[in-house]
């Protein structure tokens, strides 16, 4: 199948062309016939398939066909969960529109809010959007949903992920009931499933890879060593191997400051990527790494689904992340549209459970290649431990188990749930039992002040009833006491 047998328009088709592009992937096939047909869509497919041409292609068409119902207000509104990929729908939708008269605009967090309102009030056709800053500008009354005929949510499982589910509902009151959505998806999760449900109106479903799917072309490698010793083993790999663009993965934005520091001082170019960077330092560290000033590009979750790397050769894990299906994220970034890639992951003792997991959810052992001079020592051959894996990976209280007692006249509250870090994956698999503790305050990963985070209102504890610290008084020995008051238990 070509470009040419899905009735797209001459000035799509040539700008199609331009690109070097003359088929059709297997989910664009599928999505595009559908997507131009009217039709609500719910389409799955593994990273670096094509998705965001699958849905940019139809949408030009659908628009460049008839006319504007409410001129001046966005007609299409596509939502991303980070800034990266916000920037690159937008330039995809510049780049196959190149020779239509619509006008598009990129509003996300990070950046000064002036030039956006500028060109909002111009009069945009199709605006891309991360769901905090499109918020403020609803907040501003710089921007008008109202006209919305085609609503978008591209890689929604990660922006539920992320907590943006609170922000999306707000969004959703303002759009159009009577519109036409797409919801894009790596996975379709019952998260998933139950949006879904309560958005789309009879959807076309489309998924062309096995749920959690590695690519075939992708050779996957772990290699056990110490903790201690990951750094001088990833610098032996890319010495050795002559590595000259790595995208290497870690699971807090201290660790990954941390690592490209090091990795400069062993005359190693690196930068690193992640949500406290400010958009011109992601910008500027995104661009040497495409055009090879950098070797290396250290990078949390958050870059997992946000980057698009022609020909991507190395991906490294040097933390394996919480969550097994992050893991198919992060080596997705390699290995795209046909290319063979090269993912490498360095586990230590205490990353063997998450292995398993990771095993577990590709239903397929990874190769493990020992290094002279990095061999990991007795314990990763112990016994691995059981019980899932929470958050830093400290295992999680069995089943069975219970919390401590309440003790004094406290009483009981009810478990809060911790708001989770951007950076952070969830565990949607089952919910964490926990029985009723003493409440305290929830420790904030996240910066409030910046406008592309999540919305999630960090819940308040209540205070408890404060057992009183009053010494107790002696009992006198004639009355069987001591003559020295008992220490409080």
């Amino acid at each position: 199948m070509s470009f040419t047998e899905l009735g797209l328009r001459a000035e799509i088709l040539r700008a199609i062309a331009e690109e070097g592009y003359t088929e059709p992937t297997p989910i664009q096939a599928k999505a595009i016939p559908v997507v131009l047909a009217g039709r609500d869509l719910m389409a799955a497919a593994q990273t670096g398939t094509g998705k965001t041409a699958g849905f940019t292609l139809p949408i030009l068409q659908l628009l460049s066909t008839k006319p504007a119902a409410a001129r001046g207000k966005p007609r299409v509104l596509v939502l991303t969960p980070t800034r990266e990929l916000a920037a690159q729908v937008e330039e995809s939708v510049r780049t196959y529109g190149h020779f239509l008269p619509l006008k598009t605009a990129l509003v996300f967090g990070g950046v000064g809010i002036g030039p956006q309102i500028k060109a909002l009030k111009g009069g945009v056709d199709i605006l891309v959007a991360t769901p905090g800053r499109l918020l403020d500008h609803v907040g501003q009354r710089t921007v008008d949903l109202s006209g919305i005929e085609i609503l978008v949510l591209d890689e929604a499982d990660r922006m539920l992920d992320m907590g943006f589910i609170h922000d999306i509902k707000k969004v959703l009151a303002l759009v159009p009931k009577q519109k036409q959505t797409l919801l894009f998806s790596a996975t379709f999760s019952d998260e998933i499933r139950g949006l879904a449900n309560g958005l789309l109106r009879d959807p076309q479903l489309v998924e062309v890879a096995p749920r959690n799917a590695t690519a075939d072309l992708v050779t996957q490698r772990v290699y056990p060593v110490d903790k201690a010793k990951k750094r001088d083993l990833l610098i032996k790999l890319i010495d050795d191997h002559h590595w000259h663009q790595v995208l290497v993965f870690m699971r807090t934005k201290h660790g990954a400051n941390t690592l490209a520091e090091k990795l400069n001082k062993a005359d190693i170019s690196a930068a690193a990527i992640h949500g406290n960077k400010s958009q011109g330092a992601r910008t500027r560290a995104l661009a040497d790494f495409k055009s090879m000033k950098l070797n290396v590009l250290v990078a949390t979750d958050i870059a997992a689904r946000g980057l698009d790397i022609d020909q991507l050769p190395h991906v490294v894990n040097f933390e394996l992340p919480n969550v097994p299906e992050d893991y198919v994220h992060r080596i997705g970034r390699t290995g795209r549209a046909g290319k063979e890639g090269d993912a490498t992951s360095l586990v230590c003792a205490e990353e063997r459970g998450k292995l398993a997991e990771i095993e577990k959810l590709i239903k397929r052992p990874i190769e493990q290649v020992v290094v002279a001079g990095f061999e990991p020592g007795a314990e990763f051959s112990g016994p691995v431990e059981k019980g899932r894996r929470g958050r830093g990976g400290r295992p999680e209280k069995a089943e069975g188990s219970r919390a401590k007692p309440a003790t004094g006249r406290e009483k009981p509250s009810s478990p809060r749930r911790e708001p989770r870090s951007r950076d952070e994956g969830r565990d949607h698999r089952e919910p964490r039992r926990v029985e009723p503790a003493k409440p305290k305050l929830p420790k904030l990963d996240f910066d409030p002040s910046k406008p592309y985070e999540s919305r999630l209102s960090a819940p308040v504890a209540t205070e408890a009833k404060r057992p009183s610290h009053r010494p107790k008084r002696p009992v006198p020995a004639l009355l069987g006491g001591t003559t020295k008051p008992e220490p409080e238990k």
